[in-house]
């Protein structure tokens, strides 16, 4: 009989029967919740082929069902009784006793509580008599850091070892961290490029940056790509287990090597400095750096200038800016010219009105050059200590944003 002869039931029964053959205990399937009896679910394979799991697998610590039906869910198969399937979604509660060596044979989580630490791991209870092991190093995927957070709490284990008829047995919580990741990460290579705006938590945190875990992978954020402005502690703008949004800067699925870019989901202060530092206008900016070309000057979260050495003199010649000014100086500074696209702003120091006036003399022909020259710098010095004790403390990255906002209009 060639297959253009067998009847359409007839395909199909042999269709559900190798779907029958193809179930091993311990295979991982998904099917539909298609009724809830008083005890068991009962479970749409395909096929036409029906299961049935114990009804408390599916209920929450205060005893609410968390399935419905219609739901789709994933099972283990367990065994074969009578034609009927009998599935789990993890070995738990009394059933314990009778499935944990099938459990361990056939790679089945089990749920246990964390009871204690004891040396080199922890205990893990099953049933309430059941002892089991878990090294320290399986049961989370990095380094524990407190052991307490995880007494008394539940999990879903894979049974490693299972010895001396249960008196010996190793589990790890690490393994099913890492089939989950893996399922995880293959979702993400389909769906995550470069340029996307994903949330995460931060892991850890490097002098070098911080790392970051999306749900599947897990990444740095270089301490260049944490904020606009320059950082000087990490610690003081990011703490291990905070929320962010990050953006994609790059994927290397092969090496699994990943980078993320935090200010970039931040907002841009360079997108409004036209606005908020128009060239030509005095604004108070604190030194934040000094180098043997001039003096770094923050003028807001994100924005820092430069005093060119040269401006920094008042007309004489000075071999590094701490002879004029010091890191943390709050000073008033003069914009002189504003480049976006390369994020620089160039800045100076306003003379005041006798050195300038010195300054036309000079360029009108004084004689007594040496003498306008000391006068200039006597002044000069008078001028900066002067700015430095009445200098306002700089607004909040929201006021000068507000403040340019108005000067725009």
């Amino acid at each position: 009989m060639t297959d253009n002869d067998k009847s359409f039931a007839e395909m199909f029964q042999e269709t559900a029967a190798t779907t029958k053959e193809r179930l091993r205990p311990g295979q991982k399937i998904e099917a539909t919740v298609v009724r809830i009896a008083r005890e068991w679910i009962f479970l749409d394979l395909g096929a036409k082929s029906e299961g049935a799991v114990a009804k408390n697998e599916f209920t929450d610590a205060e005893g609410n069902l968390t399935v419905a039906e219609g739901d789709r869910v994933q099972v283990y198969f367990l065994s074969e009784k009578n034609n009927e399937r009998l599935f789990t979604a993890k070995v738990s509660g009394g059933a314990v006793a009778g499935h944990l060596d099938e459990a361990c044979q056939n790679g089945i989580p089990v749920e246990g509580t964390v009871t204690g630490e004891t040396k080199g791991g922890f205990e893990v209870r099953f049933s309430g008599s059941v002892r089991a092991f878990c090294p320290f190093s399986q049961m989370e995927m990095r380094r524990i850091e407190n052991a307490e957070e995880y007494i008394g709490k539940k999990f879903a284990f894979r049974i490693t070892k299972f010895g001396e008829h249960g008196k010996n047995i190793v589990v790890s919580r690490r393994a099913l961290l890492e089939e989950e990741r893996a399922q995880q990460k293959e979702g993400l290579q389909e769906s995550l490029a470069v340029g996307q705006t994903v949330k995460g938590v931060i892991t850890s945190i490097r002098d070098f940056g911080a790392f970051v875990d999306i749900g599947g992978i897990e990444g740095l954020i270089p301490v260049s790509e944490i904020a606009w402005g320059r950082i000087e502690d990490i610690h003081e703008r990011l703490a291990v287990g905070q929320e962010v949004s990050v953006t994609v800067l790059k994927l290397d699925w092969d090496q699994d090597r990943y980078s993320f870019s935090l200010k970039d989901s931040l907002p841009n202060p360079w997108e409004e400095i036209g606005g908020m530092f128009p060239e030509g206008s005095v604004v108070t900016g604190k030194v934040v750096r000094l180098t043997e070309f001039g003096a770094f000057v923050s003028l807001a979260p994100g924005i820092d200038g430069l005093v060119h050495i040269s401006k920094l003199g008042a007309g004489r010649r000075i071999s590094h800016p701490r002879e004029v000014v010091q890191v943390g100086d709050a000073l008033e500074v003069k914009i002189d010219s504003v480049d976006s696209e390369k994020k620089r702003l160039s800045l100076s120091l306003p003379l005041p009105a006798k050195a300038e006036g010195g300054e036309a003399a000079k360029a009108g022909g004084k004689k007594d050059k040496g003498a306008g020259e000391g006068e200039n710098r006597d002044d000069f010095r008078q001028y900066i200590a002067e700015k430095k004790k009445d200098a306002k403390p700089m607004g909040t990255f929201a006021d000068l944003f507000g403040k340019g906002k108005g000067q725009g209009k």
